[in-house]
């Protein structure tokens, strides 16, 4: 995923969420509307540096940190899956050859 829009509506989601913040409560902490932070998280609108900054302490959390890529887990399991596949077939390939 590299698309900033992308990055921050993950990041801030994630965060709002471990944080048991809904995106009414997020958006009093950072004195905006609901639907701004709405409208972030399905990125429509990209903040100003100094909401991002308002942002980012509502969430405790450093500014850059909005913009950190992660390796989502699905991505992880899709790779351990295809390597346990070819596994498998090397397991089978011998098998076979032996008979």
């Amino acid at each position: 995923m590299t698309n900033l829009r992308q990055v921050l509506a993950l990041n801030m989601k994630e965060k709002r969420n471990a944080l048991g913040l809904s995106q009414a409560k997020l958006a009093e902490k950072v004195n905006t509307a609901p639907t701004y932070i709405a409208m972030i998280e399905l990125e429509k609108k990209f903040p100003s540096v100094e909401m991002l900054e308002r942002i980012a302490s509502a969430l405790v959390i450093d500014t850059t940190e909005l913009f950190s890529v992660k390796p989502l887990p699905e991505n992880s399991l899709k790779k351990l899956h295809k390597a346990i596949l070819l596994d498998f077939e090397k397991v089978i390939a011998r098998k076979l050859k032996n008979l």
